[in-house]
């Protein structure tokens, strides 16, 4: 019986302060970041040609993309102008059209 009602090794701890809590956390996080920051490597010459690289190509690709859409509009603009004009010279056509039939054969 004795056994059982021995205390535990571990005790009850009184409740600690609010600021005492905040304040080990900030030294916590603190701590973490300054591992990471000490656990990074420094950036090799192939990583940074690699960066540069990829920065390069990017341009690029949106400068082809800008010019591509500048020709697209273009030529888009230009179909449309010859659409219109062809829509035109039909309408006057069939428009003329009727006039002409309204005229008498040529070979009675």
């Amino acid at each position: 019986m004795t056994i059982l009602r021995r205390n535990c090794g571990y005790s009850k701890i009184d409740k600690e302060d609010p600021e005492e809590v905040s304040r080990r956390r900030a030294q916590f996080l603190i701590y973490k970041v300054l591992v990471q920051a000490d656990s990074r490597r420094k950036p090799s010459f192939i990583r940074i040609r690699l960066c540069k690289l990829q920065i390069k190509i990017g341009k690029r690709l949106r400068k082809l993309r800008k010019s591509m859409l500048v020709s697209i509009s273009a030529a888009r603009i230009a179909f449309y102008k010859q659409l219109i004009t062809q829509l035109t010279t039909w309408k006057r056509f069939f428009s003329q059209g009727e006039t002409i039939a309204s005229l008498p054969p040529l070979f009675n």
